[in-house]
């Protein structure tokens, strides 16, 4: 199984979710957010999501620390919550691939 796509949402006023999608159909949500820097987050989910596409959705490990120690981001708030929220959507995925809630 590899990770396909990944794909942000924003909510009016101000929330962000984002989807991570498999080759064998499954999908993950997660939420990275900063109040007030929804726009910013995003961009750095998309950036963070190159790191990740092509990989097995199951190496949560160590796709967090490839997101937190290989990127241009170093630490704070914006990468916490865009890594944040693609680990919650990779968490998704193994639940349902484990059928664990």
């Amino acid at each position: 199984m590899k990770i396909t796509r990944v794909e942000t949402f924003a909510v009016p006023p101000r929330w962000l979710l984002c989807r991570v999608e498999t080759d064998d159909g499954v999908v993950g949500w997660g939420e990275p957010m900063v109040e007030g820097r929804a726009a910013t987050v995003r961009t750095a989910v998309e950036e963070l999501s190159e790191l990740i596409v092509g990989q097995d959705p199951l190496r949560i490990e160590d796709h967090w620390q490839t997101m937190t120690k290989g990127s241009f981001y170093r630490g704070g708030p914006v990468l916490s919550s865009a890594v944040a929220g693609l680990d919650q959507a990779l968490w998704d995925i193994a639940g349902k691939v484990y059928g664990a809630p």
